[in-house]
């Protein structure tokens, strides 16, 4: 199991790389627009400042500044993940890992 050791700066940039589980999946830019308003959603709750960001088929790369203060970013990325999985389209198939036991 993987040890992660999280920055911990506060007011920092960070830069990130997220995925899908299934990486030849096109997700991202197939809903567009449900990530944007997941995004949109967290950063009315969760103020931070996108620097960049580059949304790809199966894959996002983007540059945050989190506030004065403030190094949570796993407080962004987890409702973020949760929005999208629950706007995807129901007939969208889930992965094998994410099927029900």
């Amino acid at each position: 199991m993987p040890h992660y050791v999280r920055a911990d700066i506060p007011g920092g940039t960070f830069f990130f790389t997220v995925a899908l589980l299934e990486r030849r999946r096109r997700l991202l830019v197939k809903n567009i627009g449900t990530l944007r308003e997941a995004f949109r959603g967290v950063r009315h709750r969760h103020p931070v400042t996108i620097d960049a960001i580059v949304i790809l088929p199966d894959h996002l790369h983007c540059v945050w500044t989190l506030p004065a203060g403030d190094a949570d970013f796993s407080s962004r990325w987890r409702p973020i993940k949760a929005a999208f999985a629950r706007g995807i389209a129901a007939g969208e198939r889930l992965s094998e890992r994410r099927q029900p036991a």
